[in-house]
């Protein structure tokens, strides 16, 4: 039972005491860990789930369910807590301007082109266009944030490029041009939601869930607009409709509140290591799910390109409030 010696010699109880709190810090750490993996691979599963709903569903208008749904969901939590809902009645009107151009860019756009882009092209490929997303908003930052890219983060693009490359050359140019115009419209749309988002995060002070809600229904109503209106909506069968219901409660839902709830207990890098591992998952499940082909040259390509962006967002410059933070 000794705890200590004067010359400050360690003895088997205190080494013992501090194993198990190791132990215990280890064991409270797997489980965010888990958590933020967890959530990873529901929003893998997603594109595998979009593929099949898109055999029935017109993009668009499957899109603007999908996150028109999911707002129906998530609102009642933001006009049932009175501080959420007092951050809204004080917004200035630039305030709501930026929400309504996020959710334009981030679910109009973006999340329109992935549904469109999943038409033509495999989810693979769709994937690995949005993952150069962390590397575009690098490039972005430089006129728009003031912020150059390191010399870490240039190696990581140039990483990226080399295995897409490897994976996607060479291109049916022909059968995938409607395809490949969408993915980079979602790619740029991305990019530019994810500027746009630190803005407001940075100026607007609000809490994420607001923010999440509001872009959401302005993002999801328009979409459900553009669709209807050039799509229309078909007879769905209730396989469709499960698909639709599942997606919006699950996958975006209580991904998101659960995705948020892991990042109090994990770090950045650590949050990003996780994020970065749904590139693999998406080629995984769409290799068993869709007999999409994953050639050794794929898988070469696809992790190559995975370590270059892992590269990107591990070497971002600190804001001034996250080294305040530290």
């Amino acid at each position: 039972m000794w705890a200590s010696a004067g010359g400050g010699k360690l003895l088997p109880y205190s080494r013992t005491r501090a194993t198990q709190l190791l132990a215990i810090v280890a064991r409270s750490h797997i489980i965010p860990v888990a958590q933020a993996l967890f959530v990873t691979f529901l929003w893998s599963s997603s594109w595998v789930l979009i593929k099949f709903g898109l055999e029935e569903i017109p993009a668009l208008t499957f899109a603007g369910l999908r996150y028109g749904l999911a707002f129906l969901i998530l609102a009642p939590f933001v006009l049932g807590a009175r501080e959420l809902r007092k951050s809204l009645t004080g917004l200035p009107a630039a305030g709501w301007l930026r929400l309504v151009a996020l959710g334009l860019l981030f679910y109009t756009l973006t999340q329109g082109a992935q549904f469109v882009g999943l038409v033509y092209l495999p989810a693979v490929t769709v994937s690995l266009f949005l993952s150069f997303t962390p590397a575009l908003v690098a490039l972005m930052a430089i006129p728009f944030l003031g912020e150059n890219p390191t010399p870490l983060q240039w190696g990581g693009m140039m990483i990226y490029l080399i295995g897409a490359l490897v994976y996607l050359l060479p291109v049916e140019i022909p059968l995938a041009a409607a395809g490949l115009a969408a993915a980079v419209i979602g790619l740029m749309a991305n990019a530019g939601s994810s500027i746009l988002g630190r803005s407001v995060n940075r100026e607007e002070n609000l809490h994420p869930l607001v923010v999440t809600v509001v872009s959401m229904g302005v993002g999801a109503l328009v979409l459900m607009a553009v669709g209807l209106a050039s799509q229309g909506l078909p007879q769905l069968s209730w396989k469709s409709w499960g698909i639709i219901v599942w997606l919006a409660a699950i996958n975006t839902a209580c991904a998101f509140t659960l995705w948020n709830h892991t990042l109090r207990r994990l770090t950045a890098v650590e949050s990003s290591l996780i994020n970065n591992t749904m590139l693999i998952q998406i080629a995984l499940l769409a290799w068993v799910f869709l007999d999409e082909p994953l050639s050794p040259k794929g898988i070469t390509g696809i992790v190559v390109a995975a370590v270059g962006v892992l590269l990107v967002q591990l070497a971002r410059p600190k804001s001034s409030e996250e080294c305040r933070q530290e």
